[in-house]
């Protein structure tokens, strides 16, 4: 069961990975629309439409790489209070009631919505540069899937922490600042724990 965990753990990341390339792609285009706007006085007709559906892509494709990190927002400093299987059920009954019917009807939804953009090759409708839309609409059923895909094994998750008591490994490659303190806290307070009695030890 944990390796089936890890290998969409690591579907998402490898995802959301791959499309954060375009926060790179993002900025050196705004860039060189400020640099032409300002310095050369001739600003492009393609820059508002390639940005909106740069960064669109991004947090579309970025979402279950989000959840597979366990880094949605929630109420954390009432959340981390509860014990382990407290944490499940709040999350189990979530996921059930609103996770799975709201990226249930994204994916039938977005489906029908992508289908016609790419059937009619939709562009944009703000500048005469016809900046084709269809793909960034494409992506609307895909970021779903992988969504649900992700919910999934967060829900299995979840009845693994009520069965075991304890939540199960997760796969990490990042860590936000406040969880590496807070390990890096436990790990000295347990060293400090079992430092005096080694030394008791010692002396006996």
């Amino acid at each position: 069961m944990r390796s089936f965990l890890f290998f969409i753990d690591e579907l998402s990341t490898w995802v959301g990975k791959a499309f954060a390339w375009l926060i790179l792609i993002l900025s050196m285009s705004v860039t060189y629309e400020v640099f032409v706007r300002y310095a050369l006085n001739a600003p492009t007709t393609w820059a508002f439409d390639f940005s909106y559906i740069t960064y669109g892509g991004l947090f579309l494709m970025s979402g279950a790489y989000a959840l597979a990190r366990n880094n949605h927002v929630r109420c954390d400093f009432i959340y981390r209070t509860w014990t382990p299987r407290t944490q499940a059920m709040i999350d189990l009954v979530l996921f059930v009631l609103f996770f799975l019917p709201g990226v249930l009807a994204l994916v039938y939804a977005g489906f029908n919505y992508a289908s016609m953009s790419v059937r009619f090759r939709e562009v944009s409708v703000f500048s005469p540069a016809g900046i084709p839309v269809f793909p960034l609409k494409a992506l609307i059923p895909l970021a779903g899937t992988l969504l649900l895909i992700q919910g999934v094994a967060e829900i299995i998750r979840c009845i693994l922490c009520l069965r075991d008591g304890q939540w199960p490994q997760r796969l990490h490659d990042v860590e936000e600042m406040e969880t590496v303190i807070l390990h890096e806290q436990q790990y000295l307070a347990q060293h400090r724990e079992q430092a005096p009695s080694a030394r008791t030890g010692g002396s006996v």
